[in-house]
């Protein structure tokens, strides 16, 4: 039986310099770290076959490298002037490099030309989003600028209605905040972790306020560590398994610690209601999450992202956030026992609608239809 050979992983060659840093480090830097993230030897040798050609004149957004890996002999330009380039031909390398150093325009030849003007974006499948990924001009009046179009294009564009509304501002604050002082995604996750255990011990003893309070700095801190990773290259399986971890395993003592909690304020469930309460939630939960994971596994992609109407009901859907929603609502009326009702109602009410979902795509899916994103 013959094995496929895969496809060499082109060289990445730099082209020019620039002195102007991004997110605290060099553009050299963060290529260098760009091309370690997808594991792409990074080399000046101009000679070698199959290479993506950089302009450090210009800072991009990482999206475009694994679209132009996989699209040998296509150029992606910013006002006409090469910006990245995937190519196989020696010639072509020259013409492009050319055009690069004297940042000028390209001559017209064979080559699939995208300019990043365009309005035509890309589906990107880890952040549940299409999206138009920046190319711009690197300069010190142009940093902000370009910061800020890469901390949008690392936030996912299917989420929840607190991390794309009220913390996108507060987080942006905080990423280049630590991102100067040189602090690590791991170090955010770490004082995040802390912030969480903290909570759940006031939650427990029914001090709601000072529980939410530090629950909010711990949320806006769980969406700062990822875009931190994504922004700084700085992405480690470390921190993306912890930060996950604390992500899927906190919610349900949350829920537990704030029931407790009622009887501390004066506002205790009844013994069977604190019961139907947690079992609610905790077979919500976990029967919520293997409903997700069914539909990846069998349409291999988020349920989020089937149709408009699951991206708009994942804004509301019973995860944490708008949960908190719920518990904040009704404690601002002295009932935090109603909320943790409310919480457990509408976590069963997610479940059902998210289980439908599942029931629907795969009668779809029966009748010969290929189940894809609205968003591709």
């Amino acid at each position: 039986m013959t094995v496929p050979v895969p496809a060499p992983r082109p060289i990445v060659i730099a082209i020019g310099d620039n002195p102007t840093p991004i997110w605290g480090m060099t553009v050299a830097e963060r290529l260098r770290r760009l091309a370690a993230a997808r594991k792409l030897p990074l080399a000046g040798d101009a000679d070698a076959a199959g290479a993506l050609l950089v302009n450090l004149a210009f800072a991009f957004d990482p999206a475009w490298v694994p679209y132009l890996v996989a699209r040998p002999g296509t150029v992606v330009t910013r006002g006409g002037v090469p910006v990245l380039a995937h190519i196989l031909d020696a010639a072509d390398r020259a013409r492009v490099a050319a055009a690069m150093e004297a940042n000028g325009p390209l001559e017209p030849g064979t080559l699939t030309v995208i300019p990043a003007e365009a309005e035509d974006g890309i589906f990107n499948e880890a952040l549940r989003k299409r999206e138009r990924p920046f190319a711009e001009r690197l300069e010190p009046a142009s940093v902000p600028a370009i910061e800020r179009a890469s901390y949008t294009g690392a936030y996912k564009g299917v989420t929840d209605l607190l991390t794309k509304y009220l913390w996108p501002e507060w987080a942006l604050w905080i990423t280049r905040l630590c991102a100067r002082a040189g602090i690590s995604p791991n170090q955010v996750t770490a004082l995040g972790s802390v912030l969480c255990i903290v909570a759940t011990v006031a939650f427990w003893y029914g001090w709601f306020w000072s529980g939410l309070a530090v629950g909010l700095l711990f949320m806006v801190l769980d969406t700062v560590d990822g875009k931190l990773a994504r922004c700084t290259i700085t992405s480690s399986a470390l921190g993306n398994a912890w930060d996950h971890g604390v992500d899927l395993i906190h919610p349900p003592f949350w829920w537990w610690a704030w029931a407790t909690g009622c009887a501390a304020y004066g506002r205790p469930l009844d013994h069977d209601i604190f019961v139907a309460v947690i079992a609610a939630m905790l077979f919500g939960y976990v029967a919520q999450r293997l409903i997700e994971g069914a539909f990846i596994a069998r349409f291999a992609m988020h349920i989020h992202v089937w149709e408009r109407f699951d991206s708009r009901f994942r804004l509301i859907t019973a995860r944490r956030n708008p949960n908190m929603v719920l518990l904040f609502a009704l404690l601002l009326v002295g009932r935090p026992d109603w909320g943790i009702v409310a919480v457990a109602m509408w976590t069963m009410l997610s479940l059902l609608v998210h289980l439908i979902r599942l029931f629907q795509a795969m009668a779809v899916a029966r009748r010969g239809q290929r189940i894809v994103s609205w968003l591709a």
